[in-house]
């Protein structure tokens, strides 16, 4: 057993820096690579949003499934310490492999700037991401306990301390990667043509993981390393499978029962064995309950990131992006678990009440189910603002004329009269089926109907100019703009051909009378030029936006100034979002607090509670419920269409109290065990295995619960 005194620094294991350090390194990695993920796939990739959502959530789901195999390895086989090393070096490869596969240069061999063959590019990708996988997966449940592993007999409150330090890190990582990452991947690079920069952006998740590896070896002599015992899972599982069959046989009255099940494996396996499970299922029995909350947990990336883009994200001076959102639940755990750790489990201690780890637990889940009903009346108020849009058999009509003269055009049950270059007020909505006619007008001119089939379930623009032409335009926006960004298209009324190019995206060939599709922006002021050849070459032809704010849509009308120079005239479509996102600040508060009292102290709980050589397996059961928890979302997500979004919150709110409940008298039945003691029970039995088996520290007793 390779043991070393271990050094002290503010009565810590100096070796517990190393670990923390690895882990902040690790998690940076980790999210940076994570968070530019989706991008990659849409932009690089070219694929559409549903296959970009599916492939990125089957490889998160992934790194919660892979824990299995990294315990699997650390208990069993190769021991924590050389699980970590090896696997990083496999996470390392990976990072670096996925960071290659965005080069664009690598098959570009016309130098036209996209590269000659994708499906090289995404093999390469794909061949990184299962590695990243396995390495992030692998290490995950290894890295938590190892740290757990360094601490002394007696010493519960630092390990504990460890457990938020920990978690702390992780968060510190994740919250420095978002912010970073992004901002590496706007860079321009490449050698023959530049282009948004992912190779660097992928390479520095790669170079951090590197030295996250190097900081975790440079502490190889300070650790406290055990020897794993063995096939440790394969004994557990012919033990759990001896008693079911010995039990099954003895069904009889004539046998008498015995206290536990397990006890039936008795015959075959030493009762140290059949305890070591006992504590095992009876963690993993309180376990069931728990993917709910991260499957409300986990809409923080999805769900509430859409809510926000309904929202403007002007809060005061500053100017936020619908999916910087997230990181104030990073930014509120680093402020959180400290004032948790420092100021409020003392001053619980100190009225006297026992606030255990399954109380924090059951908290944290009520705390999770209350930030969904406050995310829902959110929704609701944003509902209240948001544009009507047309509905199964209902079509939507807006008139827009464009020429000089005043119109007149009668729709079923209103008659509307518009000047030159005036739009109608709204949308106004009719039943496909009731729309009888519509007729429009100029003064001393016949009355021309409008023919067109209008399609039901979309927004249409009817241009109208004098004497009586018209032209139908499908609107191709019937929502609001994705992600916070605003619409913007062009109706040309010279003419000829125009095209306007706006910040980088060209509108090609206006047709004369015509609307172009809409192209997105984000909030800010956009330059645009307009071409044609009917400008004559002294004119202006650089022109700005006004400030768009956060999802808007807009119809700029060119038109001939006096002279044949263009001016631009701008109509709205639709309304800017008006809540604002700050009051998204609440539901990741109490979404925060649920996660401080919920999450670090199952680390926690899940370390204490498990026999020594078990330590990992349960930690991996524990990431194992944040694994159930993101393929619930995924369900839920496919299965139920709520026509309603706050409808869907209130049910995930409700589904997680009534988990809470449960999960509350489940902890009733549950007594807090000692594992060292109990092991060291059976080891004054054996005392010549005891040296080489038994765990070396013996925790303190009774009083350690009531300080956890």
């Amino acid at each position: 057993m390779g043991m070393s005194k271990s050094q002290g620094c503010f009565g810590y294991p100096l070796s517990i820096f190393f670990i923390v350090a690895n882990e902040f390194c690790e998690r940076f990695s980790y999210y940076g690579m994570r968070g530019i993920l989706i991008l990659y796939f849409t932009n690089f990739f070219s694929w559409d949003d549903n296959m970009s959502t599916a492939i990125y959530h089957t490889f998160v789901a992934l790194c919660y499934l892979t824990p299995i195999l990294g315990a699997l390895i650390a208990d069993s086989w190769l021991g924590k310490f050389k699980t970590i090393v090896s696997l990083s070096i496999v996470y390392t490869i990976g990072q670096a492999v996925i960071s290659v596969s965005s080069i664009n240069d690598l098959t570009d061999h016309n130098h036209d700037g996209t590269p000659d063959s994708l499906p090289a590019h995404v093999a390469l990708s794909m061949i990184g991401l299962a590695l990243i996988a396995l390495g992030t997966g692998g290490i995950k449940p290894c890295v938590s306990a190892f740290g757990g592993d360094q601490f002394e007999e007696g010493q519960e409150k630092r390990r504990n301390r460890f457990f938020s330090m920990f978690y702390l890190a992780i968060n510190a990582g994740s919250l420095l990667s978002t912010i970073i990452t992004p901002m590496l991947r706007v860079q321009q690079c490449g050698i023959h043509s530049k282009q948004a920069c992912y190779p660097l952006a992928f390479g520095v998740p790669a170079a951090l993981m590197a030295v996250a590896l190097i900081v975790f070896i440079l502490g190889s002599g300070m650790y406290k390393k055990f020897q794993p015992q063995g096939n440790i899972m394969g004994k557990v599982a012919k033990c759990i499978h001896f008693a079911i069959k010995n039990r099954f046989r003895h069904r009889s009255k004539a046998f008498p029962k015995r206290e536990h099940w397990l006890d039936w494996a008795k015959e075959k396996y030493d009762e140290r064995l059949i305890s070591q499970i006992k504590m095992v299922m009876r963690v993993m029995f309180l376990y069931i309950p728990l993917p709910m909350f991260w499957a409300l947990f986990d809409q923080q990336g999805s769900r509430w990131t859409l809510q926000a883009a309904t929202m403007s994200g002007k809060i005061g001076a500053l100017e936020i992006q619908p999916d910087q959102m997230q990181t104030v639940n990073a930014i509120l755990i680093v402020i959180m678990v400290p004032i948790f750790d420092a100021v409020l489990y003392p001053l619980i201690a100190k009225c006297g009440l026992n606030f255990t780890s399954l109380k924090k637990m059951t908290v944290g889940m009520f705390l999770a189910s209350l930030a969904f009903v406050v995310a829902a009346i959110v929704q609701v108020e944003i509902d209240k603002t948001l544009p009507v849009f047309p509905k199964g058999n209902e079509i939507q009509i807006k008139v827009l004329n464009i020429g000089n003269t005043t119109m007149n055009i009668s729709l079923p049950g209103e008659m509307v009269t518009l000047d030159s270059l005036s739009q109608t007020n709204a949308y106004m909505t009719f039943d496909v089926n009731k729309l009888t006619s519509i007729n429009i007008s100029s003064p001393g001119s016949p009355v021309t109907a409008v023919t067109d089939d209008f399609k039901q379930g979309q927004r249409h623009t009817l241009l109208v100019w004098a004497p009586n032409h018209y032209r139908v335009v499908k609107d191709d926006l019937n929502q609001k703009p994705k992600k916070g960004e605003n619409g913007i298209r062009f109706v040309n009324t010279f003419n000829e051909l125009i095209t306007v190019t706006m910040s980088g995206k060209i509108y090609a060939n206006v047709s004369s009378n015509n609307a172009s599709n809409y192209q997105f922006f984000p909030s800010g002021v956009k330059g645009f030029t307009i071409s044609s050849t009917e400008i004559p070459p002294q004119c202006q032809s650089n022109f700005n936006t006004f400030y768009l704010e956060f999802g808007s849509a807009y119809t700029y009308l060119v038109r001939r100034k006096n002279g044949s120079c263009p001016e631009v005239q701008s109509f709205e479509d639709i309304s800017a979002n008006t809540v604002n996102m700050a009051l998204q600040i609440p539901q990741y508060f109490l979404l925060t607090c649920g996660e401080v009292v919920f999450s670090v102290t199952g680390l926690e709980f899940s370390y204490s509670q498990a026999p020594s050589n078990m330590k990992s397996v349960l930690q991996a059961g524990w990431l194992l419920t944040v694994a159930i928890g993101n393929i619930i979302v995924l369900i839920v997500a496919g299965a139920g269409q709520f026509s309603k979004q706050w409808a869907e919150y209130i049910l995930f709110a409700a589904l997680l109290l009534v988990v809470c409940i449960i999960f509350a008298i489940m902890t009733r039945f549950y007594t807090y065990i000692n594992p060292a003691e109990i092991e060291a029970q059976f080891g004054e039995d054996e005392k010549k295995k005891s040296l080489e088996n038994s765990n070396p520290y013996i925790m303190l007793g009774a009083n350690s619960q009531t300080q956890m």
